[in-house]
């Protein structure tokens, strides 16, 4: 970096320093962002006094291909809008080229899911001779078949579900309602936790709840976190397990064998279309991810 611009970003550290009274963690992070702008300013044969608002877009636009994260961009474009506001008020130079740039939005991770190898480990992992192991399994056949929210599946009672239709009535956000198909493999599990784990779970107790913890009361979203991580350790999955995870595995199979991406909408219970979507990135990355393992001249 040439003297002139060492000198003044100098000058508004120091300023910093004595008027503002900001850490020295901060003035370290101040100092390394606008040094690396003005090099690369340098490099391009731009003043510091000079730079326009293309200059600083160009600059934005070299981070990006550098592939630095969205958060590390927001944090240097908020110490070059402060130096150049020290530089307006101190009449160095006449127009703030960095007052119209907008933070960049960061990218909202894709939801993890899994492959239906992964599902099936996942499937067969509960001991369905215990009456904790069938109620476990039929939990997660119901959880896959349909696509529930977690606290959609452990809030179902027995009159929201139709076994002899094979139909499950869901109480979604916003109090919308809306009907979802069984699978005949999880409407079989279903029936077997219903005609024998479930009558020793409730311990005698009346019950509306489905699915009951080992007290006979209604399971809590937390327990069954903790039930489906232990699982998923068990049955030697090493994807990431989240309370959700099967329901994003349930959206993303189903976009994967051609289903269409409204019907996915409305079994998910999504009120806007651009919601699912997030389901076609993940397909659209798997079906890549196969191609580039499979295909000879990948």
């Amino acid at each position: 970096m040439n003297s002139e611009n060492q000198q003044m970003i100098d000058q508004f550290l120091d300023h910093l320093w004595l008027e503002s009274g900001v850490s020295k963690n901060t003035l370290v992070s101040y100092r390394f962002d606008l040094k690396a702008m003005a090099e690369f300013m340098e490099v391009n044969k731009i003043k510091l006094v000079s730079v326009e608002l293309k200059d600083l877009k160009n600059y934005l636009g070299h981070r990006y291909q550098l592939g630095l994260t969205a958060r590390s961009t927001s944090r240097t474009l908020a110490s070059i809008r402060r130096f150049y506001r020290y530089l307006l008020s101190f009449n160095q130079i006449r127009k703030d080229p960095s007052v119209s740039i907008e933070n960049p939005k960061a990218a909202k991770p894709l939801p993890s899911s899994l492959s239906e190898q992964d599902v099936d480990k996942l499937l067969n992992s509960p001991d369905v001779n215990t009456d904790l192991g069938l109620r476990d399994r039929a939990m997660l056949e119901v959880l896959y078949a349909t696509g529930l929210r977690v606290t959609e599946l452990i809030s179902l009672d027995i009159n929201s579900i139709n076994i002899s239709q094979g139909i499950v009535r869901v109480m979604g956000k916003g109090s919308k309602e809306r009907l979802v198909p069984m699978g005949e493999d999880s409407l079989d599990w279903l029936k077997k936790y219903m005609d024998s784990a479930r009558v020793n779970l409730s311990k005698g107790y009346l019950s509306d709840t489905v699915f009951l913890s080992q007290q006979g009361q209604k399971m809590t979203r937390q327990t069954f976190w903790h039930r489906i991580k232990k699982m998923a350790e068990e049955s030697g999955v090493k994807a990431r397990i989240s309370p959700h995870t099967l329901r994003h595995a349930f959206a993303t199979h189903l976009l994967n064998h051609g289903a269409d991406l409204r019907v996915v909408q409305m079994l998910l219970g999504h009120s806007d279309v651009a919601t699912t979507t997030i389901y076609t990135h993940i397909a659209n990355a798997r079906l890549e991810a196969l191609y580039q393992e499979h295909h000879p001249r990948a």
